[in-house]
């Protein structure tokens, strides 16, 4: 299993846009559309990463809670799926409804938004204010398969609960470790 960490892209720096397939609903969505009215959780994952696997309870979780206090949530899989075939559209589909997702899962054929976000693996968890400037990036928490320590979302849960408090967010941020995003 690799492990890869997040790039730790720059507190402040504007969400790219993009216009991206949801394997949910088959249309078409731009962060315009989907970003929340007090903030906005942008993450990579992708369906076959162990790491992503291991979270999936707590990404969906978080999603239930913190959309109804008005953040947004988009799951975007970058994914080669000519060589990860598990990660193709059509599962992506099926795993956002077997995790009970309430949140777009996006496909990025093209793998240039990952490229805009500076993306490096999955999951990669960026949270982004009601502007859409970074305030947060990095792990979800300190759990990863294998290592007993409980999922929780602590880290990603503290992160947004600050925001949503106006309170200032810790910028001791630690990066999240994950499956490299398969490049094509």
């Amino acid at each position: 299993m690799a492990r890869t960490p997040s790039n730790m892209l720059a507190l402040g720096t504007d969400a790219p846009n993009f216009n991206l397939l949801d394997t949910v609903s088959d249309s078409q969505m731009s962060l315009q559309e989907l970003k929340g009215e007090k903030g906005t959780v942008v993450m990579f994952i992708c369906n076959h990463c162990p790491f992503v696997i291991h979270v999936n309870p707590e990404i969906s979780k978080l999603g239930k809670v913190y959309q109804e206090k008005g953040i947004g949530f988009i799951a975007i899989s970058s994914n080669d799926v000519v060589n990860y075939p598990q990660d193709a559209p059509h599962l992506m589909k099926q795993r956002a409804k077997e995790e009970d997702y309430t949140f777009p899962y996006l496909y990025d054929e093209t793998q240039e938004v990952a490229h805009a976000y500076d993306a490096a693996c999955t999951p990669d968890f960026y949270l982004f204010d009601k502007d859409l400037k970074l305030v947060y990036r990095g792990q979800l928490d300190d759990s990863r398969p294998g290592n007993g320590i409980p999922l929780t979302g602590t880290d990603l849960r503290d992160a947004m609960d600050a925001l949503l408090s106006g309170k200032e967010i810790d910028q001791d941020q630690k990066p999240s470790i994950g499956c490299n995003i398969k490049w094509k």
